[in-house]
């Protein structure tokens, strides 16, 4: 919907000056909002509200931000969308409110008037981060949506509290001073490719968890920003409504799936609600091509639809996709991913990402999101559904882990983690022979070095955190995440990872990515398997329609089922990513090798040894180490951006 800006300064600020200042807040953002601009500046109390909208309900002046409440008390700028708020809007009308226009900005701000903001916070639903003065009790009130799929950033910085919806709008105050990197953060980034809530790149500036929201009295200012952090408060917890949903189970598979159809059909209709058209991202995967028929179900005439081909059998998923296409009838248009754009793309992403970030798929996503922004503002995808349904494809390797960490004895697998690559490569070619049929290609000298590097481990935390890393930082005595985060009790092992990948996986990369490169065009995702509705369905429904011991998504599968041919779906898991480990000994290792020279990277974030070793096993093909030096790679181009 747009991107939103602004500060606190504590004390009175100069009218002119004031604007000023935030006015080059928002024009860092410009690209997620490029239809207009609004600024509210209150040179008394010095609090400072902007947006940059991208119109797409009410496309009228009546829908513009900043917007104030009937009642005068709140003023808010907001990103996101509300979902069904044509049903809130006709509570209010019923209650004697009346609107000059149809947007959901509206109607958040006239709730907040009858019931207050905690109240409004339970009452709607959709991707939104907002910052709103309330006026009568002296405060500025921030608030993320529920699984985090719109970001906020707040920094104390030089006495001032600075507000964005991404680091570059903080940035462009002056009041930002040096660009200081937090220690804390590069482990983090080191160790998982993303930088997980609260911390961000940058000292005394964080990131708002999702579900979360923090109060500001205007006449306390936050001294740092662990204030904020020691401030938050959590208005929906994943883990509070886990534990509600196996407390309240559907009564069997039948009752799940028709649950967790209806609140799919009902989340697909309430993101189709635009003055603008909808179109949707198409994988050819489960998650993208059910919601794409239930758009095409819904929809009064043909659906677009936009993937991205690769020239690469491994990676490439485009003709699947073109074959459902056809027979949902959809729209359908593709661009083709060259490793000569990847070179392109290298020097935009740090400045699409503007803190280091290392998925490989932000490439295509960006591409595809180029291509969708030249038709549409608005587009939907299938964002949500392997954390909440088990799809993805660690899910069964994590529990092959667990039983061979059970059964092997530990100086066996130590002994395999410590080997030279050469040793793994013959224990693979040894081990290929003698496994099933169905699982010979996945036994890989990566993937079994992988194995025994984790199964070393003496819990399952430790092991699921071991997964997730990629460079264990030298220089930082960093504990993992996955870690340190409380779960509730009586989980089994895949829930605890689907919970774990919801809570932090999710909206720290996952969503990061889309919401990064779909708003660097322009471009506005929706994603119905994130509604919160489906997720608690997902938790209420047996296992059985989950991960069921030998593959995920069975829900989401069988309702597939009703609506596209099998043989147009059924395939592994392929994922949305680059060729990369080809790239890096091809089209790319020119620039990899000068970057992996550079003395900037080592030190306090990446071993130069252990760097060394893994660039010449990968240029050798005796293993593939691409994800890894893909990290080294952003953040060296992330540093020679935002360092400097």
């Amino acid at each position: 919907m747009c991107g939103i800006a602004g500060y606190l300064a504590f004390k009175p600020v100069g009218l002119e000056n004031g604007t000023s200042t935030l006015k080059a807040m928002c024009d860092s953002i410009q690209h997620r909002g490029p239809d207009a601009d609004g600024m509210f500046v209150d040179p008394d109390t010095g609090v400072a509200l902007g947006q940059r909208r991208l119109a797409i309900v009410d496309l009228t002046e009546t829908g513009e931000q900043p917007m104030t409440s009937p009642s005068g008390r709140y003023c808010i700028v907001y990103n996101g969308e509300i979902y069904g708020f044509l049903d809130l809007r006709q509570q209010l009308i019923d209650h004697g409110v009346t609107f000059r226009g149809t947007s959901d900005t509206e109607v958040l701000l006239a709730s907040m008037d009858l019931w207050g903001i905690r109240k409004t916070l339970d009452l709607v639903h959709g991707m939104f981060a907002f910052a709103v003065l309330d006026r009568q009790s002296n405060r500025v009130v921030f608030a993320r949506d529920r699984l985090g799929k719109k970001p906020l950033y707040l920094g104390v910085k030089g006495g001032h509290l600075l507000f964005g919806s991404e680091l570059k709008a903080l940035r462009a105050h002056p009041a930002f001073g040096t660009r200081e990197a937090d220690r804390r953060a590069q482990a983090q980034y080191a160790r998982y490719a993303f930088i997980p809530a609260p911390l961000t790149i940058y000292q005394d500036v964080m990131k708002l968890p999702a579900g979360t929201m923090v109060e500001v009295q205007l006449d306390a200012p936050p001294v740092s920003s662990q204030d904020l952090v020691d401030g938050l408060r959590t208005f929906w917890d994943l883990r509070d409504r886990v534990e509600a949903c196996r407390a309240d189970p559907y009564g069997d598979e039948t009752q799940a799936l028709g649950g967790i159809e209806d609140a799919l059909h009902s989340a697909v209709g309430e993101r189709m609600v635009a003055d603008v058209p909808v179109g949707t991202f198409l994988s050819g995967g489960i998650d993208s091509s059910l919601i794409t028929a239930m758009m095409q179900e819904q929809a009064a005439g043909k659906v677009i639809s936009f993937t991205v081909r690769f020239d690469h059998d491994a990676t490439n998923e485009a003709d699947y996709a073109a074959a459902i296409a056809k027979h949902l009838g959809t729209d359908h248009h593709e661009v083709t991913a060259t490793p000569e754009m990847a070179f392109d793309l290298l020097q935009k992403l740090p400045q699409v990402y503007d803190e280091p970030f290392a998925d490989p798929s932000a490439f295509p996503t960006l591409l595809v999101s180029q291509l969708a922004r030249a038709q549409l503002k608005v587009v939907m995808s299938g964002d949500g559904g392997d954390e909440s349904f088990g799809g993805y494809e660690r899910y069964v390797r994590m529990m092959a882990m667990e039983r061979i960490g059970a059964k092997l004895p530990g100086p066996a697998v130590s002994a395999l983690a410590a080997s030279p690559a050469f040793v793994t490569n013959a224990a693979a070619k040894v081990l290929r022979p003698l496994a099933p049929t169905s699982m010979r290609d996945q036994i890989t000298p990566d993937r079994l070095a992988k194995v025994a590097s984790i199964a070393r481990h003496p819990d399952f935390r430790s092991r699921y955190d071991a997964l997730f890393t990629l460079w264990n930082p030298p220089a930082a005595n960093c504990q993992g995440v996955f870690q340190t985060h409380q779960l509730p009790d009586g989980l089994s092992s895949v829930d605890k990872m689907m919970l774990l990948d919801s809570e932090l996986y999710l909206p720290e990369s996952i969503l990061v990515k889309a919401d990064r490169a779909s708003m660097s065009t322009g471009l506005e995702i929706r994603a119905p398997l994130l509604d919160y509705r489906v997720v608690e369905a997902a938790w209420r429904s047996p296992d059985s329609l989950r991960y069921n011991g030998k593959s995920g998504k069975v829900a989401l599968r069988r309702l597939l089922d009703k609506r596209v041919p099998k043989a147009l779906y059924d395939r592994p898991k392929q994922g949305f990513g680059i060729p990369l480990n080809d790239w890096l000994r091809g089209p790319l290792k020119s620039i990899a090798s000068d970057v992996f020279a550079s003395d900037n990277l080592v030190g306090e974030v990446f071993d130069r040894a252990q760097l060394n070793k893994r660039w010449s096993e990968h240029l050798s093909g005796t293993r593939n180490w691409g994800p890894h030096l893909w990290v080294v790679l952003m953040y060296h181009f992330w540093q020679e951006e935002w360092l400097r």
